[in-house]
């Protein structure tokens, strides 16, 4: 009977043992990974930093939050709420639009430069202009989420509706039908790992809008408690609403992912794109065609401009007219000191936003590339990355400013912060598009990995790496502008919390107005670049 019994018990101990290690060894390493970073951080900030204000423990946090749990998740529900309805509104704002080009694509240019116009106009100098609009009710804080969101959605999703096989258009046109049904049938398909890769983006941008419009005068929130602490050198307390902040927008981050993988659980379609063929068109008739549509966008943004002071009813004293900027910039009697303040304060700020942005970009695909070659090392990695970004930088960005200097590198490394974070989810995003049948090619030849990712993957990767770097142009010199402003006494941001506290509002406009122009002129720039590498290596991303 003992001997029956053991011939037929399955074999349970040496193959059940090591499936089950396989599947806790990652789990292991991961809270193996995140214990010792917790480690290191209790030792900087009691240890190496103790006495300086500029970083809480996690002992100290932890505290704060059990002692301060109520009025931090009062005001984290406020901000969080505010931040949610921008989150809403901007992305919505984006689909529409994308929707719209998709089905009109003769109107992508006019759609992109006016949005673009809108994305690049400075935060920190429209929060104060809002709040003199909508009072001390929650219109600031809405109004300023919505707009650092929705261009972030909009561009990556754009490329995503592009990014669609030939013959499956070609299938669509043969049985007669026309851009509505392929953009039904093919297109929102083919969108969806890029829509979730804004969407995703997105998540920490709202909450940044949020506490801008707080820090403009709001009567509650996560940024008014952060202002408290910063003029109460509450270190602790600035770290736990950062940290609180931080998993909000995580948890939020993570569940906009797992929807994601959950209407892209394919893998990626080979593009049979062919480069186009038609001929171009000669150089003045490229040139024409661009200068009409920067005319026609320069009059619509005018338009838009004249057309809400009029229907806002606001003041001349603070709302300024094209007119009065004109005025300021040219024909004053000042006008040419004017515009050499203007010019000092670009200068100072180009310092920071020129070598911060290509530190993100670099750095952002750099750690792509990493995570795609080291599971393990993107396991135990992607939630810090996650983290650091999701960490209100108008928060922190004094702490850094001052620990690293009130010069170049500081300011340079916030602006790097801002950059890297959307450029490695574009860039994981763009690896993952990578067509199943071109790994398993590389698989049968037994490629090394690094082979893979160097000829395979980088290249799938370059349309969503692109639109990030196209994306991260103006945000960079913004991001600069909200360090200048919030630490740093130098350059644009600096310029403008001087005139608007100074009430020089024709200063404040005309600054607004020439950053916007030099933000535009740095994506045109970029675009220029981007245009040209996606003609040889995806050529669908050239046409509708």
């Amino acid at each position: 009977m003992t001997d029956e019994t053991t011939a037929v018990r399955p074999p349970t101990s040496g193959p059940v043992r090591a499936a089950r290690r396989r599947r806790l060894d990652p789990v292991l390493r991961t809270v193996t990974g995140w214990a010792v970073l917790i480690a290191l951080w209790q030792f900087v900030a009691t240890v190496v930093l103790a006495g300086t204000h500029l970083m809480g423990s996690p002992l100290g946090i932890v505290a704060d939050i059990a002692d301060k749990h109520e009025l931090y998740l009062r005001a984290l529900g406020f901000t969080g709420r505010t931040a949610l309805w921008g989150y809403l509104y901007g992305n919505a704002v984006a689909i529409g639009l994308a929707v719209l080009v998709a089905a009109i694509p003769r109107s992508e240019r006019l759609v992109l430069r006016v949005a673009l116009v809108a994305y690049c106009l400075p935060l920190v100098a429209i929060g104060p202009l809002l709040r003199l609009i909508f009072g001390l009710n929650d219109g600031p804080q809405i109004t300023l989420s919505a707009l650092a969101v929705f261009y972030m959605t909009l561009v990556p999703l754009l490329v995503g509706l592009r990014a669609v096989p030939s013959t499956w258009t070609d299938l669509v046109h043969s049985y007669g039908r026309g851009r509505i049904t392929t953009l039904l049938v093919v297109r929102l398909r083919a969108c969806a790992p890029y829509l979730s890769a804004g969407l995703q983006v997105s998540v920490p941008a709202a909450f940044l809008g949020a506490l801008v419009g707080e820090f403009t005068g709001a009567e509650r929130g996560v940024g008014v408690l952060s202002i408290l602490a910063l003029r109460s050198l509450d270190t602790n307390g600035l770290w736990a609403l950062a940290t609180l902040s931080a998993a909000v927008s995580v948890l939020v981050y993570a569940v906009v992912g797992w929807g994601g993988r959950l209407l892209t659980p394919d893998q990626p379609t080979v593009l049979m794109a062919t480069p186009p063929t038609a001929r171009r068109r000669a150089a003045w008739q490229r040139w024409l065609t661009g200068l009409t549509e920067g005319v026609v966008t320069l009059a619509l943004v005018l338009l838009t401009w004249l057309a809400l002071l009029h229907l806002l009813d606001l003041n001349p004293y603070f709302a300024k007219r094209p007119a009065d900027v004109w005025a300021w910039l040219v024909t004053d009697p000042e006008a040419a000191a004017n515009r050499s303040e203007i010019a000092t304060a670009l200068r100072s700020t180009a310092l920071v936003a020129v070598p911060g942005y290509f530190a993100g970009l670099v750095l952002g695909v750099g750690m792509a590339s990493l995570f795609e070659l080291a599971p393990s090392v993107r396991r135990t990695m992607t939630p810090v990355a996650v983290a650091l970004r999701c960490v209100p930088i108008i928060s922190i960005a004094p702490l850094l400013v001052q620990a690293l200097g009130r010069g170049v590198v500081g300011t340079t490394v916030v602006v790097a912060m801002m950059t890297f974070f959307p450029t490695l989810v574009a860039c994981m995003y763009g690896l993952r598009q990578t067509p199943g049948q071109v790994t398993d090619l590389f698989e049968t030849f037994a490629a090394p990995p690094w082979r893979t990712l160097l000829l395979a993957r980088i290249p799938a990767m370059m349309p969503a790496f692109l639109s990030s770097a196209r994306i991260a142009a103006p945000s960079a010199l913004l991001a600069a502008t909200v360090a200048e402003w919030l630490a740093t006494g130098t350059g644009v941001g600096n310029l403008l919390a001087v005139t608007a506290a100074t009430s020089r509002y024709d200063a404040l406009w005309s600054t607004v107005v020439v950053v916007t122009a030099v933000a535009v002129a740095a994506y045109w720039l970029v675009e220029v670049i981007e245009r040209r590498i996606l003609r040889v290596v995806a050529p669908e991303q050239s046409t509708w």
